[in-house]
């Protein structure tokens, strides 16, 4: 599973910089800065909870347990949910599409799996 979470860090990491160049380059002549600080945050978190995915598969590798892996999945989790659905709204405010209001009450989920994430990270190193 260690070889798991280090493959998806790494292509999460290469979107997460691939999305952040177009966002500083490209975004800002066409959003708004509000907009603009949507998607950086987006970025960000995606960025931050990488570099946690990479820590929990380091650890799975020398102490294999349900919490670690359970971190690590909610981490991936998160970045979908939070990270996905502010990257939603910016693509919704950049085309001026209607609708995809639903992407805006997924945000707290991805939070809420971060959190998860972490706290099953402290879990795992405890156990």
């Amino acid at each position: 599973m260690h070889k798991t979470f280090l493959k998806t860090a790494a292509f999460l990491g290469a979107l997460g910089v691939i999305l952040g160049a177009f966002g500083a380059h490209q975004l800002k002549s066409m959003l708004s800065e509000s907009v603009v600080l949507i998607f950086e945050t987006a970025v960000r978190y995606m960025l931050y909870h990488v570099f946690a995915l990479i820590a929990v598969a380091i650890l799975y590798q020398q102490f294999p347990n349900k919490l670690l892996k359970s971190a690590g999945i909610f981490f991936i989790v998160g970045i979908i949910l939070f990270s996905g659905s502010l990257f939603i709204l910016t693509y919704k405010e950049a085309l001026v599409l209607p609708g995809l209001k639903w992407a805006g009450p997924i945000t707290p989920l991805g939070g809420a799996c971060f959190i998860a994430g972490w706290i099953f990270l402290a879990l795992g190193i405890k156990k």
